[in-house]
C-alpha cells in the first residue's frame, strides 16, 4: 500500500534555527557519526574535555559535563539517582574495546553494539554511557528508575537517548536507552516536541544500518 508522504512540520520550538549548528563539524554540537559518517578527522580529540563532576574517569566537552552534572542532580532529586560508564573514547581505546567485542561475540553481533574505531559517538566528547541498579550496558536499565526518569527528562537538559527502541534500522545499534548523546537544549527540546526519536531522521540524513 503506497501511503503520502507527511507534511512538513512547522517548528514547535518558537525561534529554532536547524541550520545553526552544522552536523560535520567535529566541534559542533550537532555533529552526526554513524556508520556511514566517520569521524573527520580520524584522530580528532575535542580541545575542552573535562571531568565530569563525581566521575573521576568520565571526560566530556565542557558543555556537556556541565549539562550532565544538572542532570543528575535533577535525577537524585527524584530518586532516580545513576552513575557514568564511560565518556570520551580517543579512536586507540574504541579499536581496542570493539577488538573485544568481536572476539567475544563475532564481529556481525559486535557491529550492532560497538562502534567500530574512528565511528564512535564517544570520540566527538558529547556521549555517555551511564548505568543503574545493577544494569551496566544492559537493555534492564531502561525499566529502572534512573532509566525512566532520563527517558522522560533527559531532554530538558539538552540530552537524547541515541539509540532508541525499534531504530536500528536508523542508527545501525540496537536499544541503548543508557547511551546518551548531548545536543544541547534547544534541539533536544525540538526533537521532543516534533516526536522525532534520532538525529538521522531529523535532519534527513540517510539511515545508516550498516557500513558502507
Amino acid at each position: 500500500m503506497v501511503t503520502a508522504s507527511p507534511a512538513p512540520v512547522a517548528s514547535p520550538v518558537l525561534g529554532f534555527d536547524a541550520s545553526a549548528h552544522s552536523v560535520d563539524d567535529p566541534d559542533s554540537i550537532w555533529v552526526v557519526v554513524n556508520k556511514a559518517r566517520p569521524m573527520v578527522p580520524q584522530d580528532y580529540e575535542p580541545a575542552d574535555l573535562e571531568t565530569v563532576e563525581g566521575a573521576s574517569g568520565t571526560r566530556l566537552r565542557a558543555e556537556a559535563a556541565a549539562a550532565l552534572a544538572g542532570l543528575r542532580d535533577a535525577a537524585r532529586a527524584a530518586d532516580a539517582d545513576f552513575a557514568m560508564s564511560t565518556g570520551f573514547r580517543d579512536r586507540d581505546l574504541q579499536g581496542s574495546l570493539y577488538t573485544t567485542y568481536v572476539e567475544r561475540s563475532g564481529q556481525v553481533r559486535a557491529d550492532r553494539y560497538s562502534a567500530r574505531p574512528g565511528f564512535s559517538e564517544h570520540q566527538t566528547g558529547l556521549s555517555v554511557d551511564v548505568h543503574a541498579g545493577g544494569c551496566d550496558l544492559q537493555s534492564c536499565f531502561a525499566v529502572t528508575p534512573a532509566g525512566r526518569f532520563l527517558a522522560e527528562h533527559a531532554w530538558e537538559h539538552g540530552f537524547i537517548v541515541r539509540y532508541p527502541e525499534g531504530k536500528e534500522d536508523v542508527t545501525g545499534y540496537i536499544f541503548e536507552p543508557w547511551h546518551l548523546r548531548y545536543v544541547g537544549t534547544e534541539l533536544a527540546a525540538e526533537m521532543r516536541a516534533r516526536g522525532v526519536a534520532t538525529l538521522e531522521e531529523f535532519f534527513g540524513l540517510d539511515p545508516a544500518p550498516d557500513y558502507s
